[in-house]
């Protein structure tokens, strides 16, 4: 199985090592991108928080696609970011990390507090199968309307639908269904919120 087949199936795979010549060649294109997206995080990080229109450019060249009306206060990190799309109206505290190995969707009017991590990808539980960096990488999806608190980690492979609370300090680990509130360790449904409305 390939490189390509691996990632997009959610198997176990290496970034490295390779002898076949397109998955060297992906693995170099995956190389790059990962330097751009340290490259770009590390610019906005630079930025004067007053220039809004600098902080925008990197956002749009960091980020897969960006909406419109979206502000993220630095620091923010990502190991790829091209691989992350982000709707309308988003906010994001202090320290909003994306470890996107694979495609991280976020919908529209979503906030997210300080310290909130979002992560495609882990790794085996044996740890011999980690000592050559051995990773899955499972997408991950953000509906609409939806409020993370702070010091939240949303794992691999999750979808949190739309009108949601994920409490502070929460680890996701499962999906979460619409009109709910999740907190804990794992997070767990605490109440029902009635059906999001098309108006406040």
């Amino acid at each position: 199985m390939s490189l390509e087949q691996q990632i997009a199936n959610g198997e176990v795979y290496r970034e490295s090592g390779f002898s076949d010549p397109e998955d060297i060649a992906l693995a170099k294109k995956l190389a790059h991108q990962r330097q751009m997206g340290k490259h770009r995080s590390f610019a906005y990080n630079q930025t004067d928080p007053v220039d809004e229109p600098a902080r925008q450019k990197i956002l749009r060249e960091l980020f897969g696609s960006v909406g419109k009306d979206v502000f993220i206060e630095g620091p923010v990190y990502t190991s790829y970011g091209n691989h992350t799309h982000i709707g309308d109206h988003f906010y994001a505290n202090f320290n909003f990390t994306v470890v996107d190995d694979a495609p991280v969707t976020i919908g529209n009017y979503v906030m997210c507090g300080p310290n909130v991590m979002i992560s495609v990808t882990g790794h085996p539980l044996k740890g011999p199968k980690r000592r050559h960096g051995d990773q899955f990488s499972k997408p991950v999806v953000i509906g609409d309307d939806v409020w993370i608190g702070g010091n939240v980690a949303i794992l691999p492979g999750v979808h949190v639908g739309s009108n949601v609370v994920i409490g502070a300090g929460s680890v996701v680990t499962h999906d979460v269904p619409d009109d709910s509130v999740v907190v804990g360790v794992p997070a767990r449904i605490v109440k029902q919120l009635p059906p999001r409305m098309d108006h406040v």
